[in-house]
């Protein structure tokens, strides 16, 4: 089974293999690897004649045989993409005995998302023989900021910590959602630039301060005036900051600082309580300050708290008031 690194690398020195089995939980790295073979493999003249796309929902396994047995016209490939193919019921068994043979000059894709394969089963293993077996899996909220940073290095970016934290935080663990912001960053700025958080408010919209994160550190110092404007900057913008998102976020954070309290007292470095809590070790102070303000037993209560007004928000025992005022509601009563 290749890495998602090794096969764009492969790709990239137009090494290329005759079957790119691409399954997993998460999508984005199946499309950068269908979109680049779709885009770099053929010129636009060979396109015309090797270029087919089929959908697992709408085909079928004998078809995308037949497909794949022809022979590129005046090309030195031919690229067969499969998409939706976990649609296919019988994908193991009807294409068992092409891929023990695959034609070298077709590029056959098949693209399997949210799903993947018995790798003790033949045909695992024969994929991984033949061709690419790729399996791509989701990335854990809390190495998002890691992968984000990463993926800005490889096209001559940096970013700060801060400016990491309120992108990714915004955006949520959607791979695809921050690629798609981080080009409108590309479109914006020059390479070889540090992203900071007035890059990330101007060009993509998300206020360096009025957010969930400044929101947390507001309530961890006991600042009411802070904490109060940036509530109301999201009531006033609640397309921009769903209530939902900042629930999730408020509970992370609470659930993380319940967590700090356990470690507090133990001889552990800082690298190893930010390893612990899933974060940079950069934001390990901020837990150590609202572990300070909030005792184990006052968290204990927020925690109840965050689960009252996230039923409430959905409804229950809740038919008039508005998630605005849920919000305000519910911070004063964290705060207080």
């Amino acid at each position: 089974m290749q890495t998602y690194d090794k096969i764009m690398k492969d790709l990239k020195n137009k090494v290329y293999h005759p079957l790119y089995f691409l399954s997993g939980e998460e999508p984005f790295f199946i499309d950068q690897i269908t979109d680049y073979i779709s885009d770099n493999v053929l010129d636009g003249t060979e396109k015309e004649f090797n270029h087919t796309v089929l959908y697992g929902i709408e085909t079928n396994e004998k078809s995308i045989v037949e497909i794949a047995k022809r022979f590129p016209m005046m090309a030195n490939y031919q690229v067969l993409i499969i998409k939706e193919a976990q649609h296919l019921k019988k994908i193991e068994e009807n294409l068992l005995g092409y891929i023990q043979n695959p034609l070298k000059s077709t590029i056959l894709v098949i693209c399997y998302k949210y799903h993947t394969l018995d790798k003790r089963k033949t045909f695992a293993k024969t994929v991984d023989k033949m061709g690419v077996l790729f399996e791509s899996g989701k990335i854990g909220d809390w190495d998002i900021p890691k992968w984000t940073a990463e993926y800005l290095k490889l096209q001559n970016y940096t970013i700060t910590n801060q400016a990491n934290i309120l992108l990714t935080e915004h955006l949520g663990n959607d791979l695809s959602k921050i690629a798609g912001e981080i080009n409108k960053l590309k479109l914006n700025i020059p390479e070889n630039t540090q992203i900071t958080g007035d890059h990330i408010e101007e060009f993509i919209g998300i206020s360096k301060d009025y957010n969930v994160f400044e929101l947390q550190k507001a309530i961890a110092t006991k600042n009411d005036l802070k904490a109060n404007r940036i509530v109301n900057h999201f009531n006033a913008n609640q397309k921009e900051n769903p209530f939902a998102v900042i629930m999730y976020n408020l509970y992370l954070f609470f659930s993380r600082t319940l967590i700090y309290h356990d470690i507090k007292d133990t001889k552990v470095s800082n690298n190893e309580v930010a390893s612990i809590l899933k974060v940079k070790p950069f934001f390990v102070r901020d837990y150590e300050v609202a572990a300070k303000t909030f005792s184990r037993q006052k968290l204990f209560k927020i925690m109840s708290l965050l689960r009252e007004y996230d039923v409430r928000s959905k409804g229950v025992d809740n038919a008039t008031i508005q998630s605005s005022e849920l919000l305000k509601e519910m911070v004063y009563r964290i705060m207080n």
